[in-house]
């Protein structure tokens, strides 16, 4: 039945069913098999606010800034990681969640606090990796049962774990990435706003610079 069930739901990806709505901005949550390349978790962002604004699509990780045998020893220092294209596509789409503008502002001050140099980017093997930096984003956006402490070098198990326990709050994908990008709309223009913004609303909180992916 599992196969199937992915074929299901790559079609109805396809077809646009399936998809958050895009007058918002997504946040998917992805893991990658373990090898060279880090992070193995990570999350993307992918729509525009509601609010408006330019459209977004980018991703943010969190590993070492550089790997060696002292990443056994104790902390090291850590950097914030966008991922190229290519690894995103040979990588797994776990699940989504449609943010509201509030908690988009609050994972990019996230991304910020975590960034190379900042209080937040000191990599511990144990207790403070990319499992650790994909789970205060599901914190940001609400979902509970985050507390795996057997899971934290494990992402793939600790992003299926969460969506056990998150049933109905979150769009599960489970799909390769390739699979999952193939099926994503193109971002609705720039203009969308809702109506709150149309009467000129503006907020005080200015988020920071999104991070830009490499093309």
């Amino acid at each position: 039945m599992r196969p199937l069930l992915r074929l299901i739901a790559l079609l109805c990806l396809c077809l646009g069913y399936a998809l958050p709505a895009q007058a918002a901005v997504t946040i998917t949550f992805w893991s990658h098999e373990l090898g060279n390349s880090f992070p193995h978790a990570f999350f993307t962002l992918r729509g525009i606010p509601e609010a408006g604004g330019a459209p977004v699509d980018t991703n943010a990780g969190f590993t070492a800034k550089s790997v060696s045998p002292a990443l056994l020893m104790g902390p090291v220092a850590g950097k914030l990681d966008i991922a190229k294209p290519g690894y995103v596509a040979g990588s797994d789409a776990q699940f989504s969640v449609v943010m509201s503008d509030a908690q988009y502002v609050a994972v990019l001050r996230l991304v910020e606090a975590w960034s190379e140099g900042k209080p937040d980017s000191v990599y511990r093997l144990s207790d403070h990796n990319c499992v650790t930096f994909v789970k205060e984003a599901a914190r940001i956006v609400g979902l509970t049962g985050l507390d795996q402490p057997k899971l934290m070098k494990k992402p793939r198990s600790y992003l299926k774990a969460v969506v056990a326990a998150n049933t109905g709050r979150v769009t599960v994908l489970d799909l390769h990435g390739k699979a999952y990008l193939a099926g994503l709309q193109p971002i609705a223009p720039a203009t969308a706003i809702t109506a709150a913004g149309a009467r000129g609303i503006v907020t005080s909180t200015v988020p920071p610079p999104v991070p830009v992916a490499p093309r």
